[in-house]
């Protein structure tokens, strides 16, 4: 027998337990942050939408019951990743996003206030520094979430989005938060972030031409989460994300599936 292999097992029991006290998913609640998909589910104005077609329902010949869909959707829309390719050349796909980027602890910045007296907000580097102020520098290796309120309109596209028209003339009217760009620019060269993520469409706001935080933050192979569902359930600090997309090879963006973790005494 190898005489390091009872080293390792013992290392290994300890890391357990560790990982055990560390986390406590026992002690604790889940919390869903993602939209259900459904013909309700937003999307782009100039994207395509989630189309679901009965395969069969109902009892077989077999005499058993079954049930089978088939479902059509684009990447990008509902609850979704973006990932750093959507926006830069040569940069991580869907399929190439490490598990460990996608997991973390959570930071939520609530600008609810600034969005309700404009709805056009764009996050500014004081709202973290303030954020700092009261709970300390973001941790390294921190999942980021700006709190925007939006996702209480779901899934009114007229509210959410601004406008409920489709096509470019959706696009024209589209409304509603995102990150400055030179706030994108101050988060990738001071703090060290594994995600982003909003309760918005996208990390840019509505208006922009340019989504130059989208290619600030992809440049870093910085990926987004977008239409995040719930965020005013989390606390600022002492959340867990998971982040699962859906696993499309060479994918520049996929649909999402976001819950935190909340620990409890």
């Amino acid at each position: 027998m190898n005489k390091f292999l009872p080293f390792f097992f013992l290392l290994l029991f300890f890391y357990s337990c560790s990982e055990h006290e560390m986390f406590e998913w026992e002690n604790g609640i889940w919390v869903d942050l993602t939209h259900e998909y459904s013909e309700e589910t937003l999307f782009w104005p100039t994207s395509g939408t989630f189309k679901i077609d009965t395969v069969f329902v109902g009892i077989t010949d077999g005499g058993f019951y079954y049930e089978s869909f088939e479902f059509c959707t684009a990447e990008h829309g509902g609850t979704h990743l973006d990932a750093p390719i959507h926006f830069y050349e040569n940069r991580k796909t869907v399929h190439e996003l490490s598990l460990d980027q996608l997991t973390g602890r959570a930071v939520v910045i609530d600008v609810t206030e600034q969005v309700s007296q404009n709805r056009d907000y764009e996050f500014q580097i004081a709202d973290i520094e303030n954020w700092e102020t009261e709970f300390g520098e973001i941790p390294d290796g921190s999942i980021l979430l700006f709190n925007t309120g939006m996702g209480a309109y779901w899934p009114d596209a007229e509210a959410y989005l601004g406008t409920d028209k489709r096509g470019e003339a959706g696009v024209a009217e589209l409304s509603f938060p995102g990150i400055h760009p030179d706030t994108a620019k101050w988060l990738v060269e001071n703090r060290s972030i594994k995600a982003v993520g909003l309760d918005t469409p996208s990390l840019d706001f509505g208006q922009s031409q340019l989504f130059e935080s989208h290619q600030i933050l992809f440049e870093q192979n910085i990926p987004g989460f977008e239409n995040v569902a719930n965020l005013h359930l989390l606390p600022p600090v002492g959340a867990y994300i998971v982040a699962l997309p859906m696993k499309i090879k060479d994918g520049s963006g996929a649909p999402l599936r976001i819950v935190a973790h909340i620990k409890t005494l």
